[in-house]
């Protein structure tokens, strides 16, 4: 059973989730109607298929690298940046690399 996280809790990003040898793990952490904010940890090798969604999604890598397609552009994104996947644009990532990112995504 996984830990809830409390509000008003101080959190260091990258120990909030483990990660899992050749899998995925993700850890929603706030959700309501507005939106929520999810961390993920991805082994390298792998990802999401392309997907799209109704509202923007923004991914803050907090450790490693990825390779973030928006529209079909790739991009390289490592640790300490982010990037904005704006709504209803088709949207896929790779872990290059082992990786840990926070998704938010805002409904409006």
């Amino acid at each position: 059973m996984s830990q809830k996280i409390e509000k008003g809790t101080v959190l260091v990003p990258g120990a909030v989730i483990d990660y899992a040898d050749g899998g995925i793990v993700s850890k929603e952490v706030s959700h309501s109607q507005a939106g929520s904010i999810t961390f993920f940890a991805f082994d390298e090798g792998q990802g999401l298929s392309e997907h799209s969604a109704p509202f923007d999604a923004t991914v803050m890598v907090i450790d490693g690298e990825a390779e973030i397609k928006v529209g079909g552009v790739p991009h390289q994104v490592k640790a300490g940046e982010m990037i904005i996947m704006p709504a209803n644009v088709p949207h896929a990532l790779h872990a290059a690399k082992r990786f840990k990112m926070i998704l938010t995504m805002i409904r409006g």
